[in-house]
């Protein structure tokens, strides 16, 4: 039987004697009902680089993988139904609510990434202008036209954002909360760079935005983002019982963690070069093979082959 442990933050992990126990179990590989692995991708840049990653290490090990385009939300939904297998974009404390709500039909089993910023973001030219702080955006209102640009509607920000609008927090009363895709906030923010406007969005990191924008963070939001400017940790999520079903995959996952860099790195070079995700992160294992080490150690073919050397000879590494 697999033990957890409880974390500071309330979160269910899987304890380092489940990974021991994973790590036995998968010697045997997974059974075949195990060989289709569904991931649910709320279309955020960051979360497409660790599917893309993971899926790509999967399908060398002889696993069938299906990324799923689904809003925050309905991916919890899924996971709860049984549609969705494994999710990497838990941002936390974002969605503190979501893991409350659906704790009994899913289980967190990595920390996948830590410092992770999150919070509201303005150019560098706004911020030198005097908006440093969520406090500071009122006195610009009409600088800002009364806007904030979020992301996807229902999403955990955006309705954060949309309550410290309804409760009048730092006189936002009479702002709106624009929700928008990511792609569709950011082009909004690139237009208004081109012509020195202020604007405000939703900024985080790692993203290419970080890159790609002059751009500062706002002090103030604690008690929407939380400190050190919305500092958040990600952790990858399945629905409830996967890792004793599939100890396997379980073990990868329990194996995966990411950087900022490299995060950074990949979605970078995706934008500059206009590929694929899932080409530039296939680009960067190509050029750090080393990360394999760790991330396949104790890890299998679907069919019970140590996966290390499989994948690299995949791979021609």
């Amino acid at each position: 039987m697999s033990k957890f442990f409880t974390s500071k933050n309330g979160l269910k992990t899987l304890g380092a004697t489940a990974v021991i126990a994973y790590s036995g179990m998968a010697l045997a590989g997974d059974p075949a009902s195990c060989q289709n692995v569904t991931f649910s991708d709320p279309g955020w840049s960051d979360i497409g680089v660790t599917n893309a990653i993971t899926t790509s290490l999967l399908n060398a090990m002889g696993y069938e993988t299906n990324v799923q385009l689904l809003s925050v939300p309905i991916g919890y939904e899924s996971i709860k139904n049984g549609g969705v297998d494994v999710f990497m974009g838990n941002w936390m404390p974002a969605q503190k609510h979501f893991i409350n709500q659906y704790k009994d039909n899913l289980d967190v089993v990595k920390t996948n990434l830590t410092g992770v910023k999150f919070t509201l973001a303005v150019p560098s030219y706004v911020y030198d202008a005097g908006v440093k702080d969520f406090k500071d955006l009122e006195a610009h209102a009409g600088d800002f036209n009364y806007r904030i640009y979020g992301i996807a509607a229902g999403s955990p920000a955006n309705e954060n954002l949309q309550s410290m609008v309804d409760k009048n927090d730092f006189d936002l009363g009479d702002w709106k909360v624009v929700a928008s895709s990511e792609q569709g906030m950011l082009s909004q923010v690139s237009r208004a760079v081109k012509r020195d406007k202020f604007i405000v969005f939703l900024g985080w990191e790692p993203h290419p935005m970080n890159v790609k924008f002059d751009m500062k963070y706002l002090s103030g939001g604690d008690d929407y983002f939380g400190p050190n400017y919305g500092g958040a940790t990600i952790h990858t999520v399945t629905r409830k019982g996967y890792s004793e079903a599939c100890p396997n995959v379980a073990k990868l996952l329990t194996n995966l963690e990411f950087s900022l860099d490299m995060e950074n790195s990949i979605m970078t070079t995706a934008t500059d070069k206009g590929e694929p995700i899932a080409k530039a992160a296939t680009d960067w294992l190509m050029a750090n093979p080393q990360a394999l080490d760790n991330w396949l150690e104790g890890v299998t073919t679907l069919s019970g082959q140590p996966a290390l050397g499989v994948v690299k000879e995949k791979m021609g590494l």
